[in-house]
């Protein structure tokens, strides 16, 4: 039987640390086990093609995220920027997300001197309520994972693991607040409209519903700038093209002093609308236990 889980705190200026900042919370609760789909993919078929940019900014925003899952699947470049004080960390990723699997997979490049974070290939694997976490860099047998529920994660694996990824960045966009068409541009021949507003992750986790919703709900409580600012660019079908959202939390639990915050800038650059992924969940066999990944050579 499992002990209770205590929540942590987010990491600190290597914000986010991947598998080393969190192995040692999660060694304290089992995963969750639960499954289940979510609105992240649609629940009802619809054409990708017949799918129009709403007129109204708000009702545009509100629905890209079903939008971008009507067309099955999408390819997404990231890149978190992480400043916390004087100290600053870039990570590049690239991934892929599934909506019929409801399934992620995200590599991220984790840089030598990127302070606590060791230097690596961090690989994630997402799925409703669930991560698998692989990390060339820390103390995880090679070819293993590590598997955690984002209650495990103090902000729901949002930033925690190196990346936002692309089904959570866009579910958050069903709880914006305030929406506003800042201009449009043509990006490789496309005509992409720019909106720019504020977001409410407790709003986003009602909206979006199911196991996929707990990130999102947990990530609410625990950033500290409630409203969320976001840019994002939609294209005439209405589909997510890139998105930023800027996270802040204390690296000082409960402080709200300016030099105890923490300030993730999450970009998401999606393409590939509809090409063909596959992602798979690792096997019982390739699955360490936390407490095992950390004490081992």
């Amino acid at each position: 039987m499992s002990r209770p889980y205590r929540r942590a705190a987010l990491p600190t200026a290597a914000a986010a640390t991947a598998v080393a900042a969190v192995l040692g919370l999660a060694a304290c609760s089992a995963s969750s086990g639960q499954s289940g789909s979510s609105s992240d993919a649609q629940a009802v078929k619809v054409n990708p093609a017949d799918d129009q940019l709403a007129a109204d900014p708000l009702a545009a925003v509100r629905a890209a995220a079903d939008i971008t899952g009507h067309n099955g699947s999408i390819q997404d470049v990231t890149t978190l920027h992480t400043v916390a004080a004087k100290k600053q960390m870039l990570l590049h990723g690239t991934g892929v997300y599934d909506y019929s699997s409801h399934l992620g997979r995200v590599e991220v490049t984790v840089p030598a001197g990127s302070g606590t974070a060791p230097a690596g290939k961090l690989t994630e694997i997402v799925s409703p309520g669930l991560v698998y976490l692989q990390n060339s860099g820390a103390k995880v047998p090679a070819g293993k994972w590590v598997k955690l529920s984002v209650q495990q994660l103090g902000d729901g694996n949002l930033v925690s693991s190196g990346a936002t990824d692309p089904a959570s960045a866009a579910d958050a966009l069903r709880g914006a607040e305030t929406a506003q068409l800042v201009d449009s541009a043509t990006v490789n021949g496309v005509v992409l409209k720019h909106f720019r507003g504020t977001l409410d992750l407790t709003a986003a986790a009602k909206a979006t519903g199911g196991p996929s919703s707990q990130g999102l709900a947990l990530a609410a409580h625990t950033f500290t700038v409630k409203k969320v600012p976001y840019d994002v660019w939609l294209d005439e079908h209405g589909r997510i093209n890139k998105i930023v959202e800027v996270f802040t939390f204390a690296q000082v639990p409960g402080s709200t002093a300016a030099k105890d915050q923490v300030v993730v800038t999450s970009t998401s650059v999606f393409s590939g609308f509809g090409t063909p992924v596959q992602v798979a969940v690792p096997s019982d066999a390739d699955i360490v236990a936390p407490s095992a990944a950390a004490g081992s050579k």
